[in-house]
């Protein structure tokens, strides 16, 4: 499975990164940012949970069912672009699969005073402080590859250190496991990671399960006019969008008109 083989090999740079600079450093800068961290803190759940609908614009290289992305724009165009028409950034900092980096972040944190999500896949609390010390204001926890215990933890780390938390589910029973941690953003993926395969009968099929005072996130799959309509009428407060802003050549025209759908 191919979100297995993404799993192992996230393990494996783990032991890199941690060789680069260790948990313990890691750790302290991390606590030293959250201690000084009053003014970003919510801005992320602030700005999805605002009237309307809101779009977190996504910035990746590659993914393994499109590979290399087609991007029309450089990263400093782009972000200009999500600037003026999106409500969050997302960055993809993993590396063998999604061609990502910590540093493309680092860059976009410089460019943008949007909130931004590090979107990687997190199994270690290495990576939770990383992503403080890096500049993100909230993390992604996917369902699929924790147990309860460590979803658990995670969730309590990330607020520890004043990041917002995005829960992704696949289906009824992740659905039910992420509730028990009571998050405020929950988002149903609509790309099945057994297969990589997308449907957004997923986020209408799982829409009565998510309670109507989470911000409830549609995942994967939105490229058009027709999908935004569907999920706006199933009450979707956000969509997270990668490829068809990618391959925009202008990603702003784009956002703000779906908003206006």
């Amino acid at each position: 499975m191919i979100l297995d083989k993404i799993v192992e090999d996230k393990k494996v740079r783990l032991v890199e990164d941690k060789a680069g600079m260790d948990l313990k450093s890691v750790r302290r800068i991390a606590e030293e940012m959250t201690r000084d961290d009053s003014i970003s803190t919510g801005r992320f759940f602030g700005n999805l949970k605002k009237e309307g609908i809101s779009i977190i614009g996504e910035f990746k290289n590659a993914s393994p069912s499109l590979g290399v992305i087609d991007n029309k724009i450089d990263l400093t165009d782009r972000i200009e672009e999500y600037n003026d028409s999106v409500d969050a950034i997302s960055c993809l900092t993993e590396k063998d699969h999604f061609a990502g980096s910590i540093d493309y972040l680092k860059q976009i944190r410089k460019m943008s005073t949007l909130p931004i999500l590090r979107k990687d896949f997190m199994i270690d609390e290495y990576q939770f402080y990383e992503a403080k010390m890096i500049g993100a204001d909230a993390v992604l926890l996917i369902a699929a590859i924790l147990d309860d215990a460590m979803m658990k933890d995670f969730y309590l780390l990330s607020r520890e250190l004043k990041l917002d938390v995005l829960v992704e589910t696949h289906n009824e029973e992740e659905i039910e496991r992420a509730l028990k941690l009571d998050p405020r953003i929950i988002g149903v993926n609509n790309r099945n990671l057994k297969d990589f395969s997308i449907s957004l009968e997923n986020s209408v099929r799982l829409r009565k399960y998510i309670p109507q005072d989470k911000v409830f996130v549609a995942e994967s799959g939105i490229v058009g006019d027709e999908d935004v309509k569907l999920l706006k009428s199933i009450g979707c407060d956000g969509f997270l969008i990668g490829r068809a802003f990618m391959e925009s050549e202008n990603p702003r025209k784009l956002a703000l008109h779906w908003k206006g759908l």
